[in-house]
């Protein structure tokens, strides 16, 4: 092996944007007009985008990005963001005093996990496997106990009930489970709960008391639909519309935007008291306020060009570009990965991440504890593509999960694959036992 490569490609971090993604036009022009103002008087904007400029700018103290806000957010940004959500689910009601912009979704989790577990007892949040590689770590940072139920891979990374229960049985004695934790789309697995999955969920949060903690991305593959909780929750009506508690959080940093720099997003809380509503608000006073840049970004995503609008066209080209660039890489990757021996991945209907399940030979544990770890490192530094990792000791220990994003340019894309197949079968040549036989299959990159 060698590490005969020009460049890294990598494909761990979901930064859309480092890997060839260009940003959206219009949410730039808005910025631009909205830092350097004397852009505004001239005819380099199209005439929307100075006119979205000049309203936000006219809601900044002094006129200037370079002012505070307030701590949860500038309030006109804020009432975008309650208009989006409505109009997302079906016309459900969304308050804006309710909604919370937050310096990236780890900070909106902080937040809560202080409100949620107080100091004394062994506070729990109940989380997936897998989940988004950054969440184990965060309640580590806060002295959370994870208590993790187990996806089910081969039913389409499916939450079942009866896990829930167990997973919660088995924390019994030990830890006081607070709250549950939930990615939908699924965070790094790309599934997407149904209505009737989305509904037991609920019923078992409303049985075990747990605060539901949701956060939602991008839906590309056809046939499916995004529902988000709180739609579904309102819909389910009495006694669980007005009774089990609801943290729902969205970002610019994953799906089409991919505006990773900006590290912002925002938070609706649903049936929480209004004395919670106001320490939730005393929590983030800390941070003086959002960085404001990211508002705006955050007031674009919420409210795009319409219809009429000049700049109606170019958005909703380069927006159906970055899904139909999506959808491609989404379904080659699949297929690609399948077909390299050890290897399986389930489809994947949203998000930007195909995770999939790798068998080693057990030969290869004699160099490696960590099979994960031995793969990924040498995929690295052999081929220059990295990949996140999670080890899978629900089956063997020779075998892992890889985490690799697929939003980037689609020769990109095609570069990292013939990279990995080439790795893959010279790993395998060298960690198998003498006598095993790999035919590699006659295929074309």
């Amino acid at each position: 092996m060698s590490g005969s490569f020009r460049k890294v490609l990598d494909l761990s971090s979901g930064d859309s944007q480092n890997a060839g993604i260009k940003p959206i036009t219009f949410v730039r022009q808005v910025i631009a007009g909205c830092t350097y103002p004397r852009i505004l008087q001239g005819d380099n904007l199209p005439p929307d985008a100075r006119l979205r400029a000049q309203k936000l700018l006219s809601h900044f103290d002094g006129g200037s990005i370079g002012s505070y806000t307030e701590s949860c957010g500038m309030t006109y940004v804020r009432n975008t963001i309650a208009k989006f959500i409505s109009l997302r689910d079906g016309g459900v009601w969304s308050c804006p005093e309710q909604v919370f912009i937050t310096v990236d979704i780890q900070r909106a989790l902080m937040v809560m996990l202080r409100l949620l577990c107080p100091s004394e007892g062994v506070s729990a949040v109940m989380i997936p496997d897998p989940a988004p590689h950054t969440l184990a770590r965060l309640l580590e940072r806060m002295d959370v106990v994870p208590v993790t139920y187990q996806l089910q891979e081969q039913s389409g990374w499916s939450v079942e009930k009866m896990e829930l229960n167990r997973a919660i049985q088995v924390s019994r004695g030990q830890c006081f489970p607070r709250a549950i934790y939930i990615t939908n789309p699924g965070n790094p697995t790309g599934h997407v709960q149904s209505r009737e999955s989305i509904q037991g969920v609920i019923r078992f949060a409303a049985e075990e008391q747990l605060f539901l903690l949701v956060y939602q991305d991008s839906v590309f593959a056809d046939g499916s639909e995004f529902l988000s909780y709180k739609r579904v929750l309102v819909e389910m009506g009495e006694p669980y519309s007005d009774r089990v508690q609801l943290a729902s959080m969205h970002s610019l940093s994953n799906g089409i935007m991919g505006e990773c720099g900006f590290r912002m997003g925002y938070m609706e809380l649903v049936n929480v008291d209004e004395a919670v509503m106001l320490y939730t608000e005393v929590l983030l006073t800390g941070d003086l306020c959002p960085p404001v840049i990211g508002q705006i970004a955050l007031d674009v995503m919420a409210d795009p060009p319409r219809p009429g609008e000049p700049s109606y066209s170019l958005y909703t080209q380069e927006v159906a570009s970055r899904r139909m660039t999506l959808k491609h890489n989404m379904s080659r990757a699949v297929e690609f990965i399948n077909d390299l021996p050890g290897f399986s991945c389930q489809s994947v209907q949203s998000g930007i991440f195909i995770y999939p399940h790798l068998t080693l030979p057990h030969t290869a544990l004699t160099h490696s504890q960590s099979v994960g770890l031995l793969y990924s490192r040498s995929l690295l530094k052999d081929q220059g593509v990295c990949v996140g990792f999670s080890e899978d000791h629900t089956h063997s220990q020779s075998c892992c999960h890889l985490r690799m994003c697929v939003l980037m340019p689609s020769d990109e894309l095609e570069e990292a694959l013939r990279r990995l197949r080439c790795f893959h079968f010279q790993f395998l040549k060298k960690y198998c036992d003498p006598g095993e036989s790999l035919n590699e299959p006659q295929q074309s990159v």
